[in-house]
């Protein structure tokens, strides 16, 4: 593995040589979740070794990857419209474009490039990204597309250089690929098996990264709860070791599953000072009937005493989570279910999304499709109860002190500073931007909706 690592060193020093000095540049349109995005920041990573630099403007580009995500229907339309747009480009400048990522293991989509935009010159698979330097040095050579996809899971390949977007919060992820064959999911399809990296390797990623300055980490996978680093090392273990680490400051991760959720990690959870105190639970649906169908392996009555162990054991523990509205077969009365565990809950934050068939997904060969206006109409009934207890659940931070990282300047009011609280919740604030990077306490003076306002004493 170190060898296959070291030889892509080498090709990206040989695409170095061919670009003799030229500035070379390069875009990255990344789709999908924060795994997408960490592997954007090694794709990124790569390229900037081999002599490009980052641009915005597709036009001014000589390389444009897409790195694509499967897990909405829309996902599809959005790329093949990107890549449309880029045959003008291509014509023009002779620009290279590759595209990589989950939806391009699935054989239907190459299948659809290949015939209808056959002026794409690279399609990588999950499981090959590493090798993007030697695919990139052979287009340079002799122009003839290659397709470098892989139906087995991949090896985990550690040592590739990585090009973050932030500078004071990183996302590290721990493991890849899923077991759990959810029927709605096309991901175990697509990124394989679960793979755990080893825990020496995290660790001095972390160790890294709080050397450079990070302040923030979030632990990845696409079921964090079931890391599995050897010897019995288990994910409450490495949350242990991960809080030791001198720099770090806040310590989050993404995406556990209700069914893995062990007492080791609630215990971890609660002990250690830097694990902020939100935990993304992933709810799907309120329906044990619904539960079922999804193979999520728990039920309504489990997930709501899951939640309630937490809370007595987590002090001041909150939860995120998503919700599918409209899964095949959902009943009214499912989906009240629903909204009864949204209303128990109180969720901090609900990311909610309407079913989408996923082709080669159990799911979406079910008879029983939910109309679309039906799904919009649940979906509005869940949005307006979530957005009620957003205003009830911000009224508790107004008149609170609350540990802020601060990270820049308000996108909306460049005259004030933003950063986000433990609990994930956004607040702006006048004050110096000598405050950027760093913690620092507010009281919170006011909510509005999406945000709080901060102020310093």
């Amino acid at each position: 593995m170190e060898n296959e690592i070291e030889k892509q060193y080498q090709y990206m020093e040989k695409v170095k040589q061919i670009h003799n000095g030229k500035t070379k540049k390069y875009n990255i349109y990344t789709m999908g979740c924060q795994l997408n995005e960490n592997d954007s920041e090694k794709i990124s990573g790569m390229l900037e070794k081999m002599g490009y630099t980052k641009t915005q403007d597709l036009a001014n580009a000589d390389i444009v990857i897409f790195n694509t995500c499967c897990v909405r229907e829309n996902a599809e339309d959005k790329l093949f419209g990107k890549i449309g747009e880029m045959k003008n480009v291509k014509q023009k400048n002779n620009t290279i474009i590759a595209i990589g990522g989950c939806m391009m293991q699935e054989e239907h989509i190459v299948n659809k490039l290949d015939t209808s935009y056959p002026y794409v010159d690279i399609i990588f698979g999950t499981h090959t990204l590493h090798k993007l330097p030697e695919n990139i040095y052979h287009i340079l050579k002799q122009r003839e597309k290659i397709e470098d996809i892989m139906d087995i899971e991949g090896e985990v390949y550690e040592g590739l250089p990585i090009k973050r977007t932030d500078n004071v919060k990183a996302s590290v992820t721990i493991m890849y690929g899923c077991n759990n064959f959810c029927s709605y999911c096309i991901v175990p399809y697509v990124r394989g098996r679960e793979r755990s990296r080893k825990p020496v390797d995290i660790l001095n990623e972390v160790e890294k990264l709080a050397k450079e300055g990070y302040k923030e980490i979030t632990l990845l996978g696409q079921n964090v709860n079931s890391y599995k680093g050897g010897n019995g090392y288990t994910f409450s273990n490495l949350l242990y070791d991960v809080n030791k680490i001198e720099g770090i400051e806040r310590i989050r991760f993404i995406s556990p599953h209700p069914k893995d959720f062990t007492d080791d990690v609630i215990e971890a959870i609660a002990k250690c000072d830097k694990i902020c105190k939100i935990v993304h639970l992933p709810l799907q649906s309120g329906s044990s009937n619904i539960l079922k169908v999804m193979n999520r392996k728990y039920t309504k009555e489990q997930y709501i005493s899951l939640a309630k162990k937490m809370q007595e054991k987590i002090p001041n523990i909150v939860f995120s989570t998503d919700i599918i509205v409209g899964f095949p077969g959902e009943t009214e009365e499912d989906f009240e279910d629903t909204l009864d565990v949204v209303r128990k809950i109180k969720f901090e934050q609900v990311y909610m999304f309407i079913y989408s068939r996923r082709v080669g997904t159990p799911a979406d060969k079910m008879e029983n499709q939910i109309p679309d206006e039906i799904k919009h109409e649940r979906f509005d009934r869940l949005k307006e109860l979530v957005e009620s207890q957003i205003r009830e659940n911000n009224e508790k931070y107004v008149g609170t002190m609350q540990k802020v990282l601060v990270e820049g300047k308000s996108k909306n009011n460049p005259n004030m500073l933003t950063g986000r609280t433990d609990t994930n919740k956004v607040v702006n604030f006048e004050g110096n931007e000598t405050l950027i990077h760093n913690i620092i306490e507010l009281k919170i003076v006011s909510e509005h909706m999406w945000y709080l306002k901060g102020k310093i004493l």
